[in-house]
């Protein structure tokens, strides 16, 4: 499976930008024939303006864009996350779309980042996520989601091979994203593809950037910098077979004391 990551250049509650942006990226990207592409968090509107009712609008946009560009490059795309709205709630969520443009997974952040308040514009998810690529065992996460060991452990043990990680990550934390990002797929024995956003939030903190793949034994397959890239990267799954035949941590695990 060939893997795909687009580090976007977002521009804060500018949708037509954004847009223009990924139609730019995606046609690039497509030269190398990716099975799977991972866009950024909130990479349509960026992570976020105020209110957030202002841009529910561009919810129906935005996916109508993702599944129109999952069958025009028959590619399977994790859209990274847009704002979606039920209820009159708010929800920061990733859709995932096959080859076909047909829905096969949405998934809503479950922890939501209470020091820049995200928890009072936005509800949480209550669920997590595991869908087939290509048939391949994959789930999703949303950036700050990588700070809470116990999700991603739960995905391993319900088999997933590949975990998918838009996020908007600040480069105040840039040691922070990259020493979890290895930990989550080292501990799980996962292959883990992470798209960061570049750019800035809109009170003009600095977006790290530094998207990566990541290989079960913490290896960077790919890695950018701080500035707009495609990551590109083959996994093979069947190396987990490999690993696990060496050092089996699901079998030594003691669950009875945690």
């Amino acid at each position: 499976m060939k893997i795909s990551v687009l580090q976007m250049h977002i521009c804060p509650g500018d949708l037509h930008a954004n847009l223009a942006t990924l139609h730019r990226l995606m046609e690039k990207a497509m030269r190398e024939e990716p099975d799977v592409l991972l866009l950024p968090e909130l990479w349509n509107i960026g992570f976020y303006p105020k209110p957030l009712s202002g841009y529910a609008e561009s919810e129906s946009a935005s996916r109508q864009c993702l599944a129109d560009l999952s069958r025009q490059y028959r590619v399977n795309l994790a859209g990274g996350t847009i704002v979606s709205s039920q209820d009159g709630k708010f929800y920061n969520t990733c859709l995932v779309f096959d080859r076909a443009g047909n829905l096969v997974a949405q998934y809503s952040k479950t922890h939501l980042f209470s020091p820049m308040e995200e928890d009072k514009d936005f509800t949480p998810g209550n669920g997590t996520v595991s869908f087939s690529l290509d048939g391949i065992p994959c789930s999703v996460i949303v950036c700050y989601d990588l700070r809470f060991p116990e999700l991603t452990r739960k995905l391993a043990l319900n088999g997933i091979a590949v975990l998918l990680l838009p996020a908007e990550w600040p480069i105040t934390r840039l040691l922070h994203w990259q020493t979890l990002l290895k930990a989550r797929a080292i501990e799980n024995q996962i292959f883990l593809a992470a798209a960061n956003g570049a750019g800035s939030f809109p009170d003009g903190t600095r977006l790290a950037g530094y998207s990566a793949i990541i290989d079960p034994w913490g290896g960077i397959l790919a890695e950018a910098g701080q500035e707009e890239a495609i990551l590109h990267a083959v996994i093979q799954p069947s190396i987990r077979q490999d690993i696990k035949e060496n050092m089996n941590v699901f079998a030594d695990r003691r669950p009875e004391l945690y």
